[in-house]
């Protein structure tokens, strides 16, 4: 199955223009063209787009998705650097997450504070914190 530019927009989840800057920067190939000559993605190049927002979405940098990119079209020769690629970009997000989740800790304290605070006063003026939000 085809799909004209718009609708392969539409399901990547991409805009018109990033698919055609995508081309440009040769991260996709050129699709193919209809009998209009207007660009026909297939099933195969919208998988590829998905891949390709993945790897944005982890903070890949653009020059490691165009090296990735070209990789690719090497085959099984190339599996041993799209792998290392994949693994170093695996433990720069590990330590976001690792970062996150320091960051959820602080915030998970902080609300626990502000909520025995909230009990605490509640405590002390049954009724007034019930009164003041009416």
């Amino acid at each position: 199955m085809t799909y004209a530019i718009a609708e392969a927009a539409h399901r990547s989840g991409l805009s018109i223009d990033t698919l055609r800057y995508y081309e440009r920067i040769q991260l996709i190939d050129p699709p193919a063209r209809d009998s209009g000559g207007r660009r026909a993605y297939t099933d195969e190049d919208l998988v590829w787009l998905v891949f390709l927002t993945k790897l944005r979405t982890t903070g890949m940098p653009i020059r490691m998705m165009r090296e990735y990119a070209r990789l690719r079209h090497q085959g099984v020769a190339s599996a041993g650097r799209r792998k290392q690629i994949l693994v170093q970009q695996r433990t720069e997000v590990l330590g976001r997450i690792a970062e996150l989740n320091s960051c959820l800790d602080v915030l998970n304290y902080k609300i626990a504070n502000y909520e025995q605070c909230e009990r605490d006063l509640e405590e002390q003026a049954p009724g007034r914190l019930a009164e003041a939000s009416a």
